[in-house]
């Protein structure tokens, strides 16, 4: 029984992946004592960000890091820095970021909706938002061409929401960056490599803590000693709404302990082997094509992508996905290509026995 049906709730099979909307991921025993633990002592703060900081910093091995609420909220403390570039008189002024070089570039194509638009987080640090090139192209000229004396900083965002094709590169867009002494910020906040785009030369790179690390809600912002120092002045403004409490600082050091020694081969292999399994079920249902997907995005996550023929089950995605979610337990997917007839399914969150609930479930709500 799940803690939340003692205040009434049903039981959720999360089938959607980490998403925020059905709590991101669940915390190991680990995680879990960790929080606790911090939670029963005092710390000096400002000593524990510090020192938090240093520890993520070198398992990056970026100049250096800063612990955050959530990845969203780094967005907003990463533009803020940009913009005000640490001095008091700005950061107490921001949003509002009248007369300064406040754009901040991105590709048409990375202009997404995940719960929340992107444009509104860059605005809640003070900055402009200006699309570049179209949704299906955009080129290095386009780019060039949309700096002004007005940019703050670049924006690049890593995800599967993004179009995938006709962007520039992230290579490409530090190259432009650089080239005109700007910075680059990459929103990578369900990204697994906590290492790869520092490496690159990113400036700030913005990570989930909740997702790929499995902490509690949290986030980190690595990368250059001078822009993250220019983020972390900013819970002296805006994002004093925005701070982390001791214990979730506790949870999201231990949890990146714990993933970087993961077997993450070990991992991908039971991913592999669960969406075999459910292909193998659905595909006995009559109507119900079901094939082996990767990530949009390229991170080696798999999906199980179920395809509905409403001439045979005289039922439609979209009425499939709510019979879903109406039961008890509830049964979440990925509601991405639903308007396309098309379920999916993300085994990594499941527990024990959550597979065969998901392929009964379809067989009942499809064939009666």
């Amino acid at each position: 029984m799940s803690i939340y049906s003692t205040i009434g709730l049903p039981r959720v099979i999360n089938a959607a992946g980490r998403m925020t909307a059905l709590g991101v991921s669940t915390l190991s025993d680990e995680v879990a004592r960790a929080v606790v633990e911090g939670g029963q002592s005092y710390v000096v703060i400002d000593e524990l960000m510090d020192k938090a900081g240093e520890i993520i910093a070198a398992y990056t091995k970026a100049e250096s890091s800063l612990v955050t609420s959530s990845a969203s909220a780094g967005i907003c403390m990463s533009v803020a820095g940009v913009i005000s570039k640490g001095k008091k008189s700005i950061i107490e002024r921001l949003p509002d970021s009248s007369g300064l070089a406040n754009e901040i570039l991105l590709m048409k194509g990375h202009v997404v909706q995940f719960g929340a638009p992107i444009t509104s987080l860059i605005r809640l640090g003070g900055g402009q938002p200006v699309e570049v090139g179209m949704a299906n192209d955009v080129s290095e000229t386009d780019m060039i061409e949309a700096i002004s004396d007005k940019t703050a900083a670049l924006l690049y965002v890593k995800s599967h929401h993004c179009i995938q094709k006709g962007m520039l590169s992230l290579e490409k867009m530090i190259e432009i960056a650089h080239a005109h002494n700007l910075p680059l910020i990459v929103d990578a906040a369900a990204e697994e490599d906590m290492c790869k785009y520092v490496a690159m030369g990113a400036d700030l790179v913005i990570y989930s803590g909740a997702k790929a690390l499995e902490a509690p809600t949290s986030g980190f912002v690595t990368g250059k000693k001078q822009y993250i120092n220019y983020a972390r002045k900013q819970y002296n403004g805006i994002a004093r709404p925005m701070k982390i409490g001791k214990e979730g600082i506790m949870g999201l050091l231990k949890a990146m302990e714990l993933y970087f020694n993961k077997d993450h081969a070990a991992e991908v292999k039971l991913n592999l082997e669960s969406v075999a399994y459910l292909n193998e079920q659905i595909n006995q249902i009559k109507g119900l094509t079901a094939i082996q997907v990767q990530d949009e995005a390229g991170r080696e996550i798999y999906r199980s992508q179920v395809s509905v023929d409403e001439s045979l089950t005289h039922k439609s995605a979209l009425t499939i996905d709510a019979e879903l979610r109406s039961g008890n337990p509830a049964i979440h997917c990925r509601k991405h290509l639903l308007s396309m007839g098309i379920l999916s399914f993300d085994t990594r969150p499941l527990g024990k026995g959550d597979k065969e609930i998901i392929a009964a479930r379809l067989k009942e709500i499809v064939e009666g």
